[in-house]
């Protein structure tokens, strides 16, 4: 898809300069093999923290790879609110230019749309020694934490306080080296003190770090505008602050968590689909438990085919931090699901609400029972039919748009704002497979 010049909340599938309606809604019929080629997009999860990165340096960096999607648009125009200049050049590239930082206090309600925001925090600390923020918003999916972050930032000496749901932090002698142990591999602290560490004095030692493949890809493009960091992909990182960072050009990674789902639509619909432009070894877990559950997975250097087969095996899955088996995919899979004999288990053990999707796809007849707020059974097979339903959240979304794929009859889905916020024109994707779907509203 070619990103484009739109305000912040059109999606692209609503054409250029438009905004989603509050009611906009998908139509699907289901029961249609899905079938063709996929190109996947660039990782939004990567793309974010990079352009929250370009804050670091006066210089311009161009961006390539970029997904056209409404986070990208919510933080190019956060980007400007704070002072910097985005230019979209078509073709999924960007560049931007933070010159000057006039607005270190961007508007809150702006910031409110997204966790992503908050990743500004660290940048901006390193840059002019000071920032505001509201917790993060984003997804009800729970509690965001921003503990790892700010924790981190104080051990580098920044002062932060908190009023009103608001953090504000300052360092007015300027950021300095530290040790720094993370209670959780956080990925967006890791990314914060990863930004904020690029520019202190010193040198930081982080231990515990993520290890997500979207970290690696920031850690990338830090050393390409000139930081020094060691340890790149390990649980400890070290970084040289230096005194200054300049411009570059970079490619974002391709998008796991989106290609996991058209992976997990191929097989609820028992269809044949090509993805292209995937790392695939971003994908094991998720491929591990394809195969697990009976569904045809091939893998070349870039590209993966799945192919959905009958019957599906039941599977337990752990959601977890990577290595381990994505939060951000458990929604998706869990539909698949309800399509495997026996009983399947989900735990989620990453984020307190991340299960309140199984209501929607009960609406739709799957036989699914959270037995406590963190893990899920699904019995299965079960025959699944159209309803009306919502998307929660942008995973969810997927969740139940997938199982639409695979129910009887048609299905209204609900809210996919939340969708647009994570995918970019799923509609079209999904049509040029052979799906029957259509946007309204």
């Amino acid at each position: 898809m070619t990103l484009t010049d739109q305000p912040a909340g059109g999606p692209a599938a609503s054409g250029p300069g438009s905004s989603p309606r509050a009611d906009e809604r998908f139509v699907i019929q289901g029961e249609l093999p899905l079938g063709g080629t996929v190109q996947v997009d660039g990782a939004k999860n990567a793309a974010l923290p990079i352009m929250a990165a370009c804050l670091l340096t006066r210089e311009p960096c161009t961006i390539h790879n970029i997904p056209n999607i409404e986070d990208i648009r919510s933080m190019a125009e956060l980007l400007r609110e704070i002072g910097a200049q985005v230019s979209f050049l078509g073709g999924g590239s960007l560049t931007i230019q933070a010159s000057e930082i006039t607005n270190p206090a961007p508007d809150q309600e702006l910031m409110r749309r997204m966790r992503a925001s908050f990743l500004i925090v660290g940048p901006l600390l390193a840059r002019v020694g000071e920032a505001q923020a509201p917790h993060p918003g984003g997804c009800a999916i729970g509690v965001r934490p921003v503990n790892v972050d700010v924790r981190g930032f104080m051990g580098m000496g920044a002062r932060i306080r908190q009023l009103n749901g608001t953090y504000t932090a300052t360092a007015e002698n300027g950021l300095r080296g530290a040790s720094i142990y993370l209670d959780y591999p956080s990925h967006t602290g890791t990314e914060n003190l990863l930004m904020a560490a690029a520019l202190a004095k010193g040198k930081t030692i982080i231990k515990h770090a993520s290890v997500e493949p979207e970290v690696v890809d920031l850690a990338n493009f830090l050393v390409k505008m000139g930081a020094r960091i060691s340890g790149i992909g390990s649980t400890r990182l070290e970084i040289e602050g230096v005194e200054e960072l300049h411009g570059c050009e970079h490619s974002t990674i391709p998008d796991r968590l989106a290609a996991g789902t058209f992976a997990i639509a191929a097989a609820i619909t028992r269809g044949d689909v090509l993805l292209e432009r995937v790392v695939c070894e971003h994908l094991d877990p998720v491929t591990y438990k394809l195969r697990e559950a009976g569904v045809l997975v091939e893998e070349g250097g870039d590209w993966m085919r799945v192919v959905g087969r009958r019957p599906l095996a039941a599977v337990e899955i752990q959601a977890i931090h990577y290595p381990g088996f994505p939060t951000d995919l458990q929604a998706a899979f869990a539909a698949l699901l309800t399509q495997a004999a026996g009983t399947s288990i989900i735990h989620e053990r990453v984020f307190e609400n991340r299960l309140l999707y199984a209501a929607e796809l009960q609406k739709l007849g799957a036989d699914i029972e959270v037995v406590s707020g963190q893990t899920a059974h699904i019995v299965g097979p079960t025959h699944l039919r159209g309803t009306t339903v919502r998307a929660l959240d942008i995973r969810s979304g997927a969740a139940v748009i997938l199982a639409a794929l695979a129910a009887e009859g048609t299905t209204i889905v609900e809210d996919v704002r939340h969708v647009n916020r994570g995918y970019a024109d799923i509609v079209g994707t999904l049509s040029t497979l052979g799906a029957s779907i259509r946007r309204e509203g």
